[in-house]
């Protein structure tokens, strides 16, 4: 797919692996200025690679997808600008719809995915899900239906993205980690793993950047694919007679 893309799409893609690796430098350094100015343009310069990437009209997946990269980013955004006590919450809100964004996009390929392919599947899904819920329940209290909500929406578009073939699979899986990650964090009484907010941010980093290659190869694939072959009738080209007939 690389080749494939412009020389704009290029460029964007390596000013978001540099972003990405500025901030993960960063929030290892406990830069925190300059991880939360990062974090904050990442999702705007992916969104940048996909429309770069992509060509009007965009159909349904690209359209859909975009309006989940835009509230990931008012998800990483606005948390900071409100008061701390409503910042998480607001994050949730933001991406909550971003999930329910990216279940729309990957909708109308529900029949590629495993939901219909390998059923079988789904079983591990549902155990993550239902080990979440119970890992977070002690600790969510009255936000336990929002948090199996958000859950259940996670699960459905990470089940869903595996439509879109191995890269959406194992971007949807790995941003199932990231938001499983922060869920932990949240409710989970006791929970420190080391550099916590450092695997948060690659797993979210790699599994947005994999949807959306995934979404772009989707949309290249689409625009090489051969045109149709139109019908003849014979209304149109009527069949030539058989010589030995039309001697006769």
């Amino acid at each position: 797919m690389g080749r494939s893309l412009s020389v704009a799409a290029r460029t964007w893609v390596a000013v978001f692996v540099v972003l990405v690796l500025v901030h993960l430098v960063a929030q290892g350094a406990g830069a925190t200025t300059l991880a939360d100015i990062t974090q904050w343009m990442l999702m705007p310069v992916l969104a940048a690679v996909v429309v770069s990437a992509t060509r009007w009209p965009r159909g349904h997946v690209v359209t859909w997808t975009l309006v989940a990269l835009g509230f990931s980013w008012l998800g990483d955004l606005v948390p900071a600008l409100v008061a701390e006590d409503a910042s998480f919450l607001v994050m949730v809100g933001f991406f909550l719809v971003a999930q329910v964004a990216y279940v729309v996009a990957f909708a109308p390929f529900v029949r590629r995915s495993v939901v219909h392919t390998r059923p079988v599947l789904l079983l591990p899904y549902a155990a993550v899900l239902v080990a979440l819920v119970a890992l977070c329940a002690p600790g969510a209290d009255a936000l336990l239906v929002p948090v199996a909500l958000y859950g259940g929406v996670l699960v459905a578009m990470a089940v869903l993205a595996t439509g879109l073939g191995r890269l959406a699979t194992i971007g949807g899986a790995v941003f199932l980690v990231s938001d499983g990650l922060i869920a932990l964090e949240a409710f989970v009484p006791g929970w420190d793993l080391a550099a916590q907010g450092f695997w948060v941010m690659l797993t979210y980093a790699v599994g947005q950047g994999l949807l959306a290659a995934a979404v772009i190869g989707r949309n290249v694939a689409e625009r090489q694919a051969p045109a149709p072959r139109p019908v003849r009738s014979y209304a149109q080209h009527p069949p030539v007679p058989d010589n030995v007939v039309a001697l006769v």
